[in-house]
């Protein structure tokens, strides 16, 4: 394991942390907007405000996770996976709330859902705390994909 400056551990992990919060910046031209509120919701679909929290504190985890891993040296097959998950979650946004496709975007969450838990595992195995960072995003969305099965079928 080649050993790092506190500089450049520092600057990668604000690297990290930008390119996570690069994911939902794509979002930020799809916003839910008037059409989600006319959907029918199931009784447990969450307040809105709760979004932005949950997704602020995923994010991070997310991004010091992805430093833990290549703070080990991990940057091969766990650092790709990484990408692959952070795109996925990236297009599901514009496919949801930009173009009102909750079939397809079904489909773009479940292979997020695929893409987290083989990067939960790649990091597992490089990282033990950077796999556990990665346990609360895996459970939400696995909620998250619930939900958007459910929106789906109620409004199709």
């Amino acid at each position: 394991m080649k050993t790092r400056s506190i500089f450049q551990q520092a600057l990668a992990l604000l690297g990290f942390i930008v390119l996570t919060f690069l994911a939902p910046a794509a979002g930020a031209f799809s916003p839910p907007g008037a059409w989600y509120q006319t959907l029918n919701k199931p009784s447990w679909n969450p307040p809105p405000w709760i979004f932005g929290p949950v997704w602020g504190l995923l994010y991070l985890g997310m991004a010091v996770a992805a430093w833990l891993v290549w703070k080990r040296g991990g940057q091969g097959h766990a650092l790709r996976l990484y990408v692959v998950q952070l795109a996925l979650n990236a297009a599901w946004t514009p496919v949801f709330f930009g173009a009102h496709e909750m079939g397809a975007a079904f489909l773009v969450i479940v292979s997020m859902w695929i893409a987290i838990l083989l990067t939960l595992r790649a990091f597992w195995a490089v990282s033990r705390p950077a796999g556990l960072l990665f346990v609360p995003y895996l459970a939400w969305v696995s909620f998250a994909s619930v939900l958007n099965f459910t929106l789906w079928r109620l409004n199709s």
